[in-house]
C-alpha cells in the first residue's frame, strides 16, 4: 500500500506534526509553554484514518494481508526503539525517572499493551501510548475490509460511536483506555479520505479558511486542559487536513524537497526523539552549555539525531520489508 508520500500536504503534515511533538518534550521538560504541540499526535490519527480510507478503496486486500503490512511498517522500528530505550533507562534511570523499566512493562510495550498509570498507558517508549492506538484502529479498520466497500464505512463509523459511547459504561482500565473520545479522530480521517476518493472538491480559498481556523484553535486551546482532547485539539487537526488536501486538489502545492524528506523520516522522528533528547541533553551538559540555550540545542540535536535514525535503521528496514507478503494460511 502506498503510505500517502503521493499526496504532498499529506507529507508536510506529517514533518509538521512530528517536529511539534518533538518541541511539545522539550518545551515540557523546560517549563515552557507549547501545549499545542502535542496535537501533533492528533493530525497523525487523523491522518492514519485518512491513509486507512484512501490506500485501500477500490482495492480487493483481505484482512490478512492489510495486518501484515501495517504490522511491517509499524513493529520492527518501534522494537528497537523500545529495547534501546529500556537499556539506557535501566543504565542510566536518572534521565527516565518517570519511566517504568520493568520487564513486565517491556513485554507489554513490545505488544501494545503497556501498563497502566493514573489510568494512561506508559510504554517504555514514553511517546509510544500513541501506536497502541494506531494497532487497535488497525484491527478494527482490517475487520471492516472484510464487508464490500459501500457497507465499510458505515460499520467504521458505528463501530467507532459504539466504542466511544462503551467508553462512559465500561469500569476504569484497560477497555476504558481504548475506548477513549480520541478514537474517533480516525473516524474523523476516514470521512474526509471517503470525500477525497469521491472526488470532493472545495474552492481554494475555503480550503485555505480552514487551515486558518485550525491554526487559530490550536493556539487558542492552550488554556483549554479541562477540555476532551477530541474536541481540544481533534477538530483543529480534522480541519487542518481537510483544508490541506482540498487546496492541493485545487492548485497543488511547492515542492519543499526537505520538507517532504521529514515527511518521509517523520516516523523515525516520533519513535526516537525522546531518546535522541536524552542524549543531546547529556551531550549538552558535558560540553557546559547554557541552560537558557538548552532548549533550542536540544530539539535541533534530537531531530538530528532522529534524522540519523531514520537513514541508517529505518530506511534499510523498509527496503528489507517492503516486498514483504502474509504467507498463505
Amino acid at each position: 500500500m502506498k503510505t500517502g508520500s503521493d499526496i504532498t500536504s499529506i507529507q508536510y503534515l506529517r514533518a509538521i506534526a512530528a517536529i511539534s511533538v518533538l518541541c511539545f518534550h522539550v518545551c515540557e521538560t523546560y517549563g515552557l509553554d507549547f501545549k499545542s504541540g502535542a496535537a501533533g499526535v492528533d493530525i497523525f490519527f487523523v491522518i492514519s484514518g485518512f491513509i486507512m480510507w484512501v490506500t485501500t478503496d477500490g482495492r480487493s486486500l483481505g484482512p490478512q494481508e492489510f495486518m501484515w503490512r501495517r504490522l511491517m511498517r509499524i513493529v520492527p522500528l518501534y522494537w528497537i526503539a523500545t529495547a534501546a530505550t529500556f537499556i539506557i533507562a535501566v543504565l542510566k534511570p536518572q534521565f527516565f525517572f518517570d519511566t517504568n523499566s520493568s520487564m513486565e512493562n517491556l513485554i507489554g510495550s513490545l505488544f501494545f499493551v503497556p501498563l497502566m498509570k493514573d489510568e494512561a498507558l506508559h510504554p517504555v517508549v514514553e511517546q509510544g501510548w500513541t501506536l497502541s492506538y494506531e494497532m487497535f484502529f488497525y484491527l478494527i479498520f482490517s475487520i471492516a475490509l472484510l464487508l464490500p466497500e459501500f457497507r465499510r464505512l458505515w460499520l467504521l463509523m458505528a463501530a467507532f460511536v459504539t466504542i466511544v459511547i462503551a467508553h462512559y459504561l465500561l469500569p476504569l482500565g484497560y477497555f476504558s483506555v481504548f475506548t477513549q473520545p480520541v478514537i474517533l479522530e480516525f473516524a474523523a480521517g476516514i470521512i474526509i479520505g471517503h470525500l477525497w476518493k469521491q472526488g470532493f472538491r472545495l474552492p481554494f480559498s475555503a480550503a485555505i479558511g480552514l487551515m486558518i481556523v485550525a491554526v487559530a484553535l490550536l493556539v487558542a486551546s492552550d488554556p483549554l486542559i479541562h477540555l476532551e482532547r477530541a474536541i481540544r485539539w481533534g477538530i483543529p487537526a480534522m480541519l487542518l487536513l481537510s483544508g490541506a488536501v482540498f487546496a492541493e486538489r485545487e492548485r497543488g502545492v511547492p515542492q519543499l524537497a526537505f520538507l517532504h524528506f521529514l515527511g518521509d523520516a517523520s516516523y523515525s522522528i516520533y519513535v526516537w526523539h525522546v531518546l535522541m533528547g536524552v542524549l543531546a541533553t547529556a551531550l549538552l551538559l558535558r560540553i557546559g552549555v547554557p541552560h537558557g540555550t538548552q532548549p533550542v540545542f536540544i530539539a535541533l540535536g534530537s531531530l538530528a539525531f532522529t534524522i540519523v535514525c531514520y537513514l541508517f535503521i529505518e530506511r534499510p528496514i523498509l527496503r528489507k520489508t517492503r516486498s514483504a507478503r502474509p504467507r498463505p494460511a
